[in-house]
């Protein structure tokens, strides 16, 4: 990212693409991370690599930021529209994000890496205060796919 930030220049919004994952351990709780730069707490995810799917675009930000290894996942929500996004640094982006329900996993939790502060699961009806609203809306859109509404786009 920081050399297409270098090339376009400051203050241009960049449009990146990536996933994000949901998580859940055998009693519904959902793993949230987080994250080193803002100390928020989210789900894994991040941006899509070159040549790179974004099925595996998921399974390597979950790895990265928690040392579990995804097998299955279930798209349920792409994410996109006119909501920007500003980073640590200031410089504003435009994410198009896949949502995806990781069906199987395995792995040792890692409580801190190089992206994340702490990582944990969380009851859904009590994630902790600083979790953001993307978070909530993609729990809520999982919520509904799972009850039978269809595709998320939004």
């Amino acid at each position: 990212m920081g050399q297409l930030r270098e090339s376009v220049g400051p203050g241009r919004v960049l449009m990146t693409i990536g996933a994000r994952a949901v998580l859940r351990d055998p009693d519904g709780r959902v793993l949230l991370i987080r994250r080193s730069d803002n100390g928020r707490w989210a789900l894994p995810a991040g941006t899509m690599e070159l040549r790179q799917t974004l099925r595996e675009c998921a399974v390597r930000e979950v790895f990265e930021e928690t040392g579990l290894t995804v097998h299955e996942v279930t798209p349920f929500a792409i994410y996109s529209g006119e909501r920007l996004t500003t980073s640590a640094y200031g410089q504003p982006y435009q994410h198009v994000t896949l949502a995806c329900r990781a069906d199987s996993w395995s792995g040792e939790l890692l409580r801190e890496t190089d992206e994340t502060i702490d990582a944990a699961f969380h009851p859904v009806d009590g994630l902790p205060e600083s979790t953001g609203p993307n978070t909530r809306q993609t729990l809520d859109d999982l919520a509904r796919f799972e009850s039978g509404a269809s595709f998320v786009l939004a």
